[in-house]
């Protein structure tokens, strides 16, 4: 059986003590094994910063993003490989697996492109420079700059390849070194990524370290030039927030956490016109894509009053053509859960749905035989209903619930709101004031809102993250915000006024005279 090293201090090492067992999800297969006792990570930390990040100081961006070019072709070229890992120890179907890797690549190349549009610049100039008093000469420009720190990013187990890749492109182009720790029970997609970029020589040392196994004391360690971000449950978000030395040195922190994401039909799109499909196609593929374990899956169906008999037998119809069953089989849909406490918390979730509502398709009880499977889930809760377990937590699995409401704007963004944030929330309509009276009503509530049309061609649908936009999401979601082109460089740098002589400045950032 494989043991899966970390990668600190440009050296591959190994944990002492006793491992933990990594499986596939399909068939309980034992895999490989890992252990992060013993490791210094004080030491592999401070490699990181004096090395990784004078090293990437040094490089403008245009430079910085031909390093993510070259990151992006090192992974395409070992993609089988990569994607055969994310079947065997994700439990994704190969169209998951394409999902998380190729995604990674795009996020890199598109970094990579936002690089070599900044050119030969190593910090970002933020707006117009100001004139500061009656003389033109006395003069301010605010400048953004790389941290002195490393990115510490630890990533949930559902993204091996895009989790890593996504939190890593922002940090390198920005010029932080990285710090990357991967979910244990998927990690091995995320080493054998790391190993290839190893082999292949494409950072400067120290730019990008690999830690497998737990975390440890990994937050404790950081200080006021580092940065954390993390994906993961609310809970430890809350935890990580409240260390003593994130609060004493105001250690920069970014969660994405639970997300009750919603989608909306609106009271135009009746059954059968192509709206109404477009929605029921979108909810259907985000139910059961990666088995629902997507931070912007829907959770929340909610479709006015006079068609939810209509839509809830529909789902039914769509979810029973669905084939769970072992990924690395070509007709399967469905693959399963990413490890058994995974399925655990569903089924536990399921329950606590099911005190309130009824079950309108599938159940929670595992699938026979070995591996943690599980059927789709579709709940149903009557207009007006408390519903409170619906906005109080996300079970993450391909379990979604069916919420009546009177077809008004106002009544459905009320239900929305009810989840407390969320990362992205879809609209079906083409009412426009309707949509007017919707987005303004949850829009404070999410990093993103999704107009689901179906004009827009090869639509990726509200569950894909793309890096030209943010990803975050206020309250339950974190508070965070990731990605979004060129403004994902800005938890990595720290934005600097500068005030005084309007030649000197203006000769330091690079601006000419006028």
């Amino acid at each position: 059986m494989k043991t899966l090293r970390s990668y600190l201090g440009e050296r591959w090492v190994e944990g002492a003590g006793a491992p933990q067992t990594l499986v596939d999800p399909a068939t309980e297969e034992p895999l490989a094994q890992v252990s992060s006792d013993g490791l210094d990570l004080a030491a592999a930390l401070d490699h990181a910063r004096r090395k990784g990040g004078p090293s990437l100081r040094a490089l403008s961006f245009a430079e910085r993003g031909n390093l993510l070019k070259e990151t992006a072709k090192a992974i395409q070229a070992h993609r089988d490989e990569l994607l055969d890992l994310a079947v065997a120890n994700g439990g994704n179907t190969r169209s998951d697996a394409k999902f998380d890797i190729d995604g990674a690549i795009f996020t890199l190349q598109t970094y990579a492109e936002i690089g070599s549009s900044l050119g030969t610049a190593k910090f970002l100039v933020d707006g117009e420079g100001v004139q500061l008093g009656r003389s033109p000469r006395f003069h301010g420009q605010h400048i953004n700059v790389p941290r002195h720190g490393v990115a510490v990013q630890i990533n949930a187990f559902n993204f091996p390849a895009w989790g890593l890749a996504e939190k890593a492109a922002s940090a390198l182009l920005a010029g932080m070194p990285v710090f990357s720790k991967p979910a244990t029970s998927s990690a091995m997609v995320a080493h054998r990524l790391m190993e290839i970029l190893v082999e292949k020589k494409v950072l400067p040392e120290g730019a990008l370290s690999l830690l497998v196994g737990a975390p440890r004391d990994l937050p404790a360690l950081l200080g006021a030039q580092d940065v954390l971000a993390f994906t993961g449950s609310g809970d430890t978000g809350t935890r990580i927030r409240a260390l003593p030395n994130i609060v004493r040195e105001s250690v920069r922190v970014n969660v994405e956490a639970d997300s009750l994401n919603a989608a909306v039909l609106g009271p135009d799109a009746a059954p059968g016109g192509d709206m109404y499909e477009t929605f029921l196609k979108d909810v259907l593929r985000d139910m059961t894509q990666k088995a629902g374990q997507k931070c912007t899956a829907i959770r929340r169906v909610l479709v006015p009053q006079a068609h939810a008999a209509t839509m809830r037998e529909d789902l039914a119809e769509g979810l029973k053509a669905v084939r769970v069953g072992n990924p690395a089989l070509e007709e399967t849909r469905m693959g399963p859960l990413a490890s058994g406490s995974q399925l655990a918390d569903v089924r536990e979730g399921v329950a606590k749905l099911g005190a309130e509502g009824k079950l309108a398709f599938g159940n929670a009880a595992p699938l026979a035989g070995k591996g943690f499977f599980i059927s789709p889930v579709l709940m149903e809760f009557a207009k007006d209903a408390l519903a409170a377990s619906v906005h109080a937590r996300e079970v993450f699995g391909p379990v979604a619930s069916l919420l009546a409401y009177s077809g008004k704007g106002s009544d459905a963004a009320a239900i929305v709101a009810r989840g407390n944030g969320g990362l992205v929330s879809s609209l079906y309509s083409e009412d426009a004031a309707f949509l007017e009276e919707v987005v303004s009503g949850i829009a404070p509530y999410h990093g993103r809102i999704f107009l689901g049309h179906p004009k827009i061609e090869m639509s990726p649908g509200p569950g894909t993250v793309l890096p030209q936009l943010v990803h975050g999401g206020p309250g339950r979601a974190g508070g965070g915000e990731e990605l979004g082109g060129v403004r994902g460089l800005a938890f990595y740098m720290q934005r600097v006024a500068l005030e005084g002589s309007r030649p000197v400045i203006q000769k330091l950032v690079g601006v000419q005279s006028s």
